[in-house]
């Protein structure tokens, strides 16, 4: 269609002795620079004629130190001309209007030329928590003060009103090796001028890809805080091992008339079929990663956010929009940066994509992309019901003839004799979870199709769920507050909860700190859960082989009962056997055990890495719970240890 432009200085090239400005803009017949003092309001202080270059790209060199310059391009096509910003903008003024020049080397944090990402030997080691930064700290019960601020992540020693951790205290302590921000890019629909203005939304209607988003900032007009106050936040959680995963919206633009793709190139970075814009996204637009500046601009951006920010990984939203060949550049493009970042998303569409399935990067086509991840919807609604139904039961609250979907998540989606045939090739890309952001909270889940069982049944069947996600093979993942029964109620919705709190209300978003005092024991559970599964190798096997060799179910068992064994210590495994028991029932189970006594790892009340206690030959599991086991291992520590 066009020739592509295959350089590494597109945008704003900044030395403290001049500028360059390149911007590939082939169909224009004309373009201007428009340099501004500030990021809103007034007129251009300079407006410059730029030069055609190679390859349809236009360009202009300032001399001086133009660090802290607003500016824009001024883009002539068919007659029409457009101002926008240079897609390839580090930083902008507020609401994102106009990009700005910036130093980026002045505004690294101290120390920051130290920092390291935490180490990640396997990626099946990762244990991910989804958050979105404003959920963390904007309820007041939270005591961080820049709330619902980048900078809230940076606080220490926060505490609720019963002096329990809040923040990143809260997050390090529970042991997750991994936070996943959603969307932190600069988005379109929060007024960055109305910060004190309530408003709320996730972040997934792209405006600026490669600038963080001014109302997490503590100034939105400079451009210069933002990028500053973003490095602080992924500096913080570094210093407290925690590496940093960023959800990326590559698959469409927040609109299509006003995005500056558009008004740059029209038509050229979405696709169509025949004459209407494709919409496999489901919000109006889908956009071209088959072409090829639209591919170099995702891995450039990618690229960029590992590098200037220290972003250890990327979770693509509706991954699927995008073709494969273009998922496979970005694993190889972030392998020369460091091959421990992550590279997983969404395997699917919102609606049909304009290219054929074979070339998406679908769920079903991951063979063809090592390296990279997919979510597993299959244990998601294996455990607790299908998503678009609310009543719909799964393994954990009521559901029938779930077993065969527990093993197929069990082995992460890879092959096995015992269980479903597999998407994935490797357990690594399987990315396990109950909840995300979309769809309800589990708990909310629990709620409406159990609404008749007791409170203390629906915990138990979250802790169950929870078991389940924590001792599956590939990746573990959930959603912040999941251990705290997190919950989103609504008014306005027939079942009394948010299904889609895109844009509702911190009242509706917000982790509600003071409730953590009531939930302890689940919190308690789940940091149990991830220490064990921190603790042995077994459960974070890295090859679809180890699973088929090492992990045998059980037979003969009751209806809504699944156990399994691993044995031969793969993953340099410290015990000799371990295993685990799923009892999705009402009542207790006895499972026979494989010979030898048995240590108790997990039980319907603790979980984690000492022996609650010695079991041979059978062994009673309670009603909706589950049981870990293990035998020989050297390393467990046995202290006040009762025959059970």
């Amino acid at each position: 269609m066009f020739e592509a432009y295959e350089g590494n200085d597109l945008g704003a090239v900044y030395s403290k002795d001049k500028t360059l400005f390149k911007l590939w803009a082939p169909t224009a017949t004309d373009v201007k620079l428009n340099l501004y003092e500030n990021g809103d309001g007034g007129i251009p202080i300079n407006t410059v004629p730029m030069a055609a270059g190679e390859k349809g790209t236009w360009y202009c060199e300032r001399k001086g130190d133009l660090n802290g310059v607003y500016y824009t391009y001024s883009v002539t096509t068919g007659g029409r001309t457009n101002e926008v910003v240079d897609l390839y903008a580090r930083a902008a003024g507020v609401n994102g209007d106009r990009g700005m020049v910036i130093d980026l080397d002045a505004t690294d944090p101290y120390g920051f030329e130290n920092d390291v990402r935490p180490a990640l030997k396997n990626t099946t080691d990762a244990v991910i928590y989804e958050i979105h930064v404003r959920d963390l700290s904007s309820d007041a019960s939270s005591g961080i003060v820049y709330a619902g601020k980048f900078l809230g992540f940076t606080e220490t020693g926060t505490k609720n009103s019963d002096g329990l951790s809040t923040g990143i205290d809260h997050i390090k302590d529970l042991g997750v090796t991994h936070v996943q921000l959603l969307p932190s890019f600069d988005y379109a629909t929060v007024d960055e001028t109305k910060t004190d203005t309530a408003q709320f939304n996730w972040g997934y209607d792209p405006k600026n890809y490669n600038i963080p988003e001014g109302s997490y900032s503590t100034d939105p007009y400079n451009g210069a805080v933002r990028v500053n106050e973003m490095k602080r936040m992924v500096q913080a959680l570094h210093s407290n091992g925690i590496r940093v995963n960023m959800d990326v919206v590559f698959n469409h633009t927040y609109d299509i008339e006003n995005s500056w793709f558009q008004k740059t190139v029209p038509d050229y970075y979405y696709r169509k079929n025949k004459d209407k814009y494709s919409n496999a996204s489901g919000c109006g637009n889908e956009t071209a990663s088959e072409r090829a500046m639209m591919r170099k601009y995702i891995v450039d951006s990618v690229v960029y956010w590992a590098t200037e920010y220290h972003i250890d990984g990327f979770r693509f939203d509706l991954m699927a929009v995008h073709d494969i060949e273009t998922m496979n550049a970005v694993r190889s493009a972030l392998d020369e940066v460091d091959p421990t970042i992550m590279v997983y998303g969404e395997g699917w569409t919102a609606e049909k994509a304009a290219i054929p399935k074979s070339k998406q990067a679908l769920k079903s086509n991951m063979a063809k992309m090592k390296g990279i991840g997919a979510f597993n919807d299959d244990i998601r609604d294996a455990i607790k019901g299908n998503v678009f139904d609310a009543l719909d039961k799964g393994f954990v609250n009521g559901g029938r003839n779930m077993e065969e979907s527990i093993k197929f998540g069990v082995v992460g989606a890879v092959y096995h004799p015992q269980a479903a045939a597999g998407w994935a090739v490797s357990p690594s890309q399987s990315i396990n979870y109950i909840s995300c952001h979309d769809n309800f909270t589990f708990w909310d889940k629990l709620a409406i199709s159990n609404a008749d069982d007791s409170k203390e049944t629906r915990i138990r069947m979250n802790k169950l769920g929870s078991a389940v996600l924590l001792t599956s093979q590939g990746v573990a993942f959930f959603q912040a507050g999941e251990e705290m029964l997190r919950s989103k109620p609504s008014d306005i919705s027939d079942t009394g909860f948010d299904e889609n709190s895109y844009n509702s209300p911190d009242s509706t978003n917000s982790i509600k700190w003071d409730n953590k005092a009531d939930v302890r024991d689940i919190c308690e559970y789940y940091k149990g859960l991830i220490a064990f599964r921190k603790a042995h190798g077994a459960l974070r096997m890295t090859t679809a082989a180890d699973i088929r060799n090492d992990i045998v179910f059980a037979d003969g068992l009751e209806a809504n009962v699944v156990a399994y064994t691993i044995s031969n210590k793969p993953n340099n495994e410290t015990a000799d056997k371990i295993m685990v028991i799923f009892n999705a029932n009402r009542s207790a189970v006895n499972v026979t055990l494989p010979s030898g006594v048995w240590d108790i790892c997990v039980n319907a009340v603790k979980a984690g890495t000492a022996s609650l206690g010695t079991v041979r030959g059978s062994v009673s599991v309670d009603a909706v719970s589950a049981m870990v086991l293990v035998q020989g291992d050297i390393d467990l520590k046995r202290e006040n240890v009762t025959i059970v």
